[in-house]
C-alpha cells in the first residue's frame, strides 16, 4: 500500500453525492483520511467510492426502510451517540464507504513483479485490501447493531 503514502494530496474539494437518505462523501476526506495520494485521479477515486455507496446503500436498504418508517428522513436523523458533534451513524457509514472504496483502489493498483519481493508486495496488498474489507464489514454490523461474530453450532 505504499503506492498511497508518498506523493501529495490534493486540495480541491469534491462531494459525492449520494440518495437522500445517506450523506453525501466528501471525496477529499476520503482523500485525507486513507492517505490516498495524487497517484489516484480524483475520476478514479469517485469511481471506487460510488461502488462502495452502492454496495453500502444496497446492503443497508432494509435499515433505511425501517428508519424512514418510524419518520427519519436522513441517517443523521436517527437517534445515536454523537461523537466529534456528528452521529455515530454517520461515522460507521463513512468507515464503510472508505475502507471499501480504498480496497477497490488497493486491488486495481498493485503491481507485479516477477521477483520474489513483488510477490511479498502482491501478498501483502492483498492482505491490505482484506482487512479494508474487514474493517467494513465490522462497521457495517455495528450500524445496524449485530454482533461481530457468527457462531453457528453444527
Amino acid at each position: 500500500m505504499s503506492g498511497f503514502i508518498a506523493g501529495g494530496v490534493p486540495t480541491t474539494a469534491f462531494p459525492i453525492s449520494n440518495s437522500d437518505f445517506w450523506p453525501e462523501i466528501d471525496g477529499q476526506h476520503l482523500r485525507a483520511a486513507m492517505r490516498i495520494t495524487d497517484a489516484v485521479t480524483d475520476d478514479r477515486l469517485e469511481v471506487a467510492a460510488v461502488n462502495a455507496m452502492i454496495e453500502a446503500n444496497r446492503e443497508l436498504a432494509g435499515y433505511r426502510t425501517a428508519n424512514e418508517a418510524k419518520g427519519f428522513t436522513t441517517l443523521a436523523d436517527v437517534p445515536a451517540e454523537q461523537i466529534n458533534g456528528e452521529s455515530q451513524l454517520l461515522h460507521l457509514y463513512r468507515r464503510v464507504i472508505y475502507c471499501s472504496a480504498l480496497a477497490e483502489l488497493v486491488e486495481r493498483y498493485s503491481s507485479f513483479d516477477a521477483t520474489n519481493s513483488g510477490e511479498k508486495k502482491v501478498t501483502e496488498e492483498e492482505t491490505s485490501a482484506d482487512q479494508l474489507r474487514r474493517d467494513a464489514r465490522k462497521a457495517l454490523r455495528t450500524l445496524l447493531g449485530l454482533s461481530h461474530t457468527t457462531v453457528e453450532l453444527l
